[in-house]
């Protein structure tokens, strides 16, 4: 049995490799970071800011996903070849959602901090398309 054991586990962000791919899932989700940070700041109410905390961070979580999966399923070696920045960028964009960064923070800079990074990807993504 050992020999038809799997030896890697992969996972796909559906069952069904679709090939629609398109960064405009993290931006939609991290204009929602920004938009959270913002009212935050606007509002001082306890349990308005405790829900706004608990949403940011689900779509920070969001960003994450969908940046990964561009990541590891859309771009292949030659995109990281043409672009070599592309695994810097992906890197700095994931660790700009997470705790270090609009995830753990209630600043807007943050979140804006995050749009750029995806603009970023946004363009060399789009640059991709027109070449297939």
């Amino acid at each position: 049995m050992r020999i038809f054991a799997p030896k890697l586990t992969v996972h796909a962000h559906c069952d069904l490799p679709c090939g629609v791919y398109d960064p405009a899932q993290a931006r939609i989700e991290a204009e929602s970071v920004k938009a959270i940070q913002e009212k935050y700041q606007g509002n001082e109410d306890p349990s308005f800011r405790t829900r706004a905390v608990q949403i940011k961070e689900q779509r920070a979580e969001l960003v994450k996903h969908h940046l990964e999966v561009l990541w590891a399923d859309y771009f292949k070696a030659p995109h990281f070849e043409k672009y070599p920045q592309l695994h810097g960028l992906f890197n700095d964009a994931v660790k700009a959602a997470g705790a270090g960064g609009a995830k753990g923070s209630n600043d807007p800079a943050t979140g804006q901090r995050l749009l750029d990074l995806i603009a970023e990807i946004d363009k060399i993504f789009w640059e991709t398309k027109q070449a297939a």
